[in-house]
């Protein structure tokens, strides 16, 4: 009897556990592929194994993170209009000790890691460590916590090249960083618009009009980059930057015209011409670099 009532309780706990993890954002660690796409080795099946294990390791990270941010910030997101019901230890659906249990398990698992990956590992140490930074510091510094982001996308890149073993170009770098900067700037405006500068101090220290200035140049330089990047390198991916361009407008579409943006994952699964214009991009990536007499 006590078994059968406690066991929807128990269950409800489960899935608060699995969404504090928040698995839907983990769509972010693609990025881990890069590396294999553009050195075309999606075709070596053991650095496609490599690259899909340092996605795992890459999520499990994240989750941790998530994990680490949303305790420490229960109180401020209890004042956030989505927040407050949505993220399971503000709205007290996951108790802070079982987070923090869960935790312990995210971090032993990543410990063993370094055993499989221990290049990887040692970017996603680096990664684990900025964030407690950002969740403590840096998300409360005006343009230090725009760039924190973003230096996360760029030491996802960096992990994906450890997993396959090649060098990240300069180009990959630049370009990463500077369409990171983008989304995280965007973030920070429909953040601002949202929630009129509740929940997140530093957003009194911005304005929507400088952040917007921010967007562009990061939109520009991400677009210039990319371009200059495959004209240089991978000449023919030049019929990938149209896609590349159509896929900024959109999302610039769907922030000042829809709302989105405050979620780069959520605004990618509910639209879908942006959806569509990723996966058209990836086969044109795809096709592009196959080898020559491979199909």
């Amino acid at each position: 009897m006590n078994s059968n009532t406690s066991t929807p309780a128990n269950k409800s706990v489960l899935l608060g556990l699995i969404k504090l993890m928040r698995p839907h954002q983990w769509i972010k660690n693609g990025f881990v592929f890069a590396p294999l796409l553009f050195t075309g080795l999606f075709l070596d099946l053991v650095a496609v194994g490599q690259a899909l294990l340092a996605f795992v390791l890459f999520s499990l990270a994240a989750a941790a993170t998530y994990v680490v941010n949303d305790l420490k910030d229960i109180e401020q997101d209890k004042l956030h209009p989505v927040k407050s019901l949505k993220r399971p230890l503000a709205s007290g659906l996951v108790k802070p000790l079982q987070a923090k249990r869960l935790l312990v398990g995210l971090y032993a698992i990543l410990l063993a890691g370094f055993w499989f990956q221990p290049a990887v590992m040692g970017v996603i140490l680096g990664y684990l460590l900025l964030n407690v930074a950002y969740s403590y510091y840096l998300k409360h510094q005006p343009v230090l916590d725009i760039f924190t982001i973003a230096i996360g996308f760029v030491l996802r890149v960096y992990a994906g090249a450890m997993a396959v073993s090649v060098p990240v170009s300069s180009w990959m770098f630049v370009t990463t960083l500077c369409l990171a900067l983008f989304l995280a700037a965007i973030k920070r405006r429909q953040e601002l618009l949202q929630t009129s500068q509740q929940g997140r101090k530093v957003l009194a220290l911005y304005s929507v009009a400088l952040i917007d200035r921010y967007a562009e140049i990061s939109a520009t330089g991400a677009l210039l980059f990319y371009s200059l990047f495959v004209m240089n390198v991978h000449p023919e991916l030049v019929v990938s930057i149209p896609i590349v361009l159509f896929g900024l407008f959109r999302y610039w579409y769907l922030s000042e015209m829809q709302g989105e943006g405050e979620s780069p994952t959520e605004a990618l699964m509910n639209d879908k011409q942006l959806l569509l214009t990723v996966a058209t991009w990836i086969g044109v990536c795809i096709w592009a670099l196959w080898p020559a007499g491979g199909f």
